[in-house]
């Protein structure tokens, strides 16, 4: 695909319609995703990234189809992980000269990835590259936003800032651009990708972005390396991550739960139903975690205020499918978040506290003793479910009447 973003600024990378699942299976991609790579043609002919490996033989194909590879003057390495720079061995068996621009940690890293000591030139924040025409790339370093290696390019003249993962969505469109596709559909890809990636890195990008920010830097395109590029108010993202930053929460409590025989989830809905009838405006949901998408999950922990966690009790403990979404919660490291726990169980009943207990452990503020209900949850049990809501909603409703 070579489709024009602005004078000489094209996009080269692919759309993948089929992806659903990324980083192994760790990242559930419904609506597919691209591999953004960009050619500026001035004087200089620049390559900004390129795409992953499996479609690294299309990717030079398609470049061949439109340019002389050998007209490539330099070569941009914003990030190194593989999905950005797959194609940099295929490409490189026809140029293996061309200099690659890219940061210290992102030579050791391409080296790691892939044993060859290509024509490596370091950058750091506020160097710059001449491509002629009265334009320069400009370079910033961003280090662990979100890997340690990763920067941003931006193009003078063009105002275009080449973000790499930064501002990006796991999203495939043939429209390309934000004022193209469905705003709501954007939105929801747009935060999936900051909980699900980003949330670890809240107070680096804080930092980073009131850098960005105070630059004054004229910007008419963000242009990313997955999803939509953003060209009808691009700052409109980068003050979303600046709200997404700060230990983001909405008005939402999420339950989750899992269970062997119904009765946790009968518990559930009835804590549902308390936190309702107590306050109808906040907004709640409620997942049967082994058969709900983690990754759907996690966006709604992020935008909650507190979430309530039930298992029934096996082996002493709460189910696997609770443990594994216990685990993400505990590594993207929430802030100032609420959390409490309840389960059915036959004979021993550990679940319940041990929730608790792990969730402290993740950084939730746990401050109401786990619901434990025996057997099957009778209309006593299910009415102390209901009590139990309630008092949650009461205890965490918010002091700001925004929600936030």
């Amino acid at each position: 695909m070579f489709y024009p973003i602005k004078n000489n600024v094209h996009f080269v990378g692919k759309i993948d319609w089929d992806l659903q699942k990324f980083h192994g299976s760790e990242y559930s991609t419904h609506h597919g995703t691209s591999f953004n790579a960009y050619l500026i043609q001035e004087k200089k002919t620049v390559l900004i990234d390129s795409v992953w490996r499996p479609h690294a033989k299309e990717f030079v194909k398609n470049l061949k189809a439109h340019i002389d590879l050998n007209s490539i003057d330099y070569i941009i390495a914003n990030h190194a992980e593989p999905d950005h720079s797959g194609a940099l061995p295929e490409l490189l068996k026809e140029i293996p000269n061309v200099p690659i621009y890219c940061t210290a940690n992102a030579t050791k890293s391409l080296k790691g990835h892939y044993h060859a000591d290509w024509n490596f030139k370091t950058v750091k924040t506020g160097d710059k590259l001449d491509i002629g025409n009265g334009k320069h790339l400009v370079f910033v370093e961003m280090t662990m936003i979100h890997w340690p290696d990763s920067m941003l390019t931006y193009l003078t003249g063009d105002n275009i800032l080449f973000s790499n993962d930064a501002f990006g969505q796991h999203y495939a469109s043939e429209l390309l651009f934000n004022d193209l596709v469905d705003p709501a559909e954007l939105q929801i890809e747009a935060l999936k990708y900051y909980a699900n990636i980003l949330t670890p890195f809240n107070m680096l990008i804080d930092k980073k972005l009131k850098e960005i920010l105070s630059l004054g830097l004229p910007l008419d395109i963000i242009a990313p390396s997955h999803g939509i590029i953003w060209r009808k108010d691009p700052l409109q993202i980068v003050h979303q991550y600046a709200q997404w930053a700060q230990a983001f929460q909405t008005d939402q409590i999420t339950v989750i739960y899992d269970t062997m025989y119904e009765g946790t989830r009968h518990q559930a809905e009835h804590i549902a139903e308390g936190i309702h009838s107590a306050s109808p405006l906040t907004t709640i949901k409620v997942f049967n975690m082994a058969k709900s998408d983690k990754n759907d999950v996690i966006s709604e922990v992020f935008k909650s205020k507190g979430v309530v966690l039930g298992s029934s009790t096996i082996n002493r403990s709460y189910l696997s499918s609770m443990a594994a979404i216990l685990d993400e919660m505990k590594g993207l490291g929430f802030k100032n978040k609420k959390g409490a726990s309840f389960g059915c169980y036959g004979w021993s009943g550990e679940s319940p506290q041990h929730l608790a207990d792990d969730l402290v452990k993740a950084g939730f503020l746990v401050s109401h003793a786990p619901l434990k209900a025996q057997w099957d949850p009778d209309d006593v049990a299910l009415e102390a479910a209901v009590d139990f809501g309630k008092q949650l909603a009461i205890d965490w409703a918010p002091s700001d009447p925004s929600g936030t």
